[in-house]
């Protein structure tokens, strides 16, 4: 009977360590790929027929815009499926106001699926140009967004849409790539 306890115990400690070194597998979190981007290239565009000219990036291609208006291009990111909408006004004394609401209402009608729209304001004197950098953060079309001005002549919108449904977590990579040549279209655009 001693002997059978004993085996009886023996027994228990063998089925209880081969159970419990059961591994319990936990679900990995989602993630995305790595991506990695070319270092930007950039070199001055004229435009023939428009009163500007900037850097652009060389992986950038340019398409006229489709609404066929003078000076509004798309600027074309075929590797990051996005594009940079373009438009151009000229600036009389009845309609820069009019210009500027409609630049600074666009951004805002992200409201509703953005977590954040910073604005940074953009002077440089030397070449007269004057305008507002907005960063769309969140689930939003528009990831960022731009108007530029001389207050005189010329106004010049930017827009920047992926064509893909917006995820932030996925197109912040490509939006923060694509925010840097926007910057640099700002910091390089001459007004003729």
């Amino acid at each position: 009977m001693y002997r059978s306890i004993k085996i009886l115990k023996y027994l228990l400690v063998v089925v209880l360590l081969l159970f419990s070194c059961e591994e319990t597998n936990t679900p990995k979190p989602g993630g995305y790929l790595a991506l990695t981007y070319p270092e930007p290239t950039y070199s001055m565009r004229e435009f023939l027929a428009c009163p500007y000219a900037f850097e652009i990036n060389q992986i950038a291609k340019i398409q006229p815009a489709k609404a066929k208006q003078n000076c509004w291009y798309n600027i074309e990111y075929p590797t990051l499926n996005a594009t940079l909408f373009l438009s151009y006004r000229p600036v009389n004394k009845d309609n820069l106001r009019d210009l500027l609401v409609d630049a600074q209402r666009l951004p805002l009608e992200h409201t509703i699926k953005a977590d954040e729209i910073e604005g940074d304001t953009y002077v440089n004197n030397k070449r007269k140009v004057y305008g507002t950098f907005y960063e769309v953060k969140g689930d939003a079309a528009s990831q960022a967004q731009f108007y530029v001005t001389d207050s005189v002549n010329h106004f010049l919108t930017g827009s920047l849409y992926f064509k893909t449904k917006p995820n932030f977590d996925s197109i912040q990579p490509a939006a923060a790539y694509l925010k840097t040549d926007m910057k640099r279209l700002l910091e390089s655009l001459q007004w003729r």
